[in-house]
């Protein structure tokens, strides 16, 4: 497993797996639309010059990928698996590589509540709840990264 700069080749296969329906199901994210996917991607994600993302591969093919934004004042961490890689640790390992060069604390993120996987890797990975959030009509679990894992306590924003 690796990460990688997003290459706008890769933009398709995002764009697959986010209308994949068992991912729509577990994570409650509505899907967008082609062109609107595509103009968001391009605009605000690798248009986006405070912004970080990254692809995730594995055996060299794409299998989804991790970023990081800045949300109303709070950076914010999110990420996709393509269904293929779900529940081999790979998603773990890649937000745990993404998270020794995303140094900004507090990192904030969020899952659907029925998302348990979801949750799971996050607490794994040092974030913990602090409170739910509605999206779309739906719960989410809103977690934060206050320091690296056996960090300092300095945080980096």
């Amino acid at each position: 497993m690796r990460l990688r700069d997003v290459e706008p080749a890769d933009l398709e296969v995002l764009f697959v797996q986010q209308h994949d329906p068992e991912a729509l199901r577990r994570s409650r994210f509505p899907p967008r639309e082609r062109d609107v996917f595509m103009a968001h991607w391009t605009t605000n994600v690798l248009g986006n010059p405070t912004g970080f993302v990254q692809a995730v591969t594995v055996d060299g093919e794409l299998a989804g990928n991790v970023l990081a934004w800045w949300d109303e004042g709070c950076r914010s961490l999110g990420y996709w698996l393509g269904r293929r890689y779900w529940g081999r640790g790979i998603g773990s390992r890649a937000v745990a590589l993404f998270l020794e060069e995303e140094k900004a604390r507090p990192l904030y993120a969020d899952s659907f509540v029925g998302n348990t996987a979801s949750v799971r890797l996050l607490e794994g990975l040092g974030f913990r709840r602090t409170d739910t959030v509605w999206y779309g009509g739906f719960e989410h679990v809103r977690l934060v990264l206050d320091e690296p894992r056996g960090g300092s306590g300095v945080g980096v924003s």
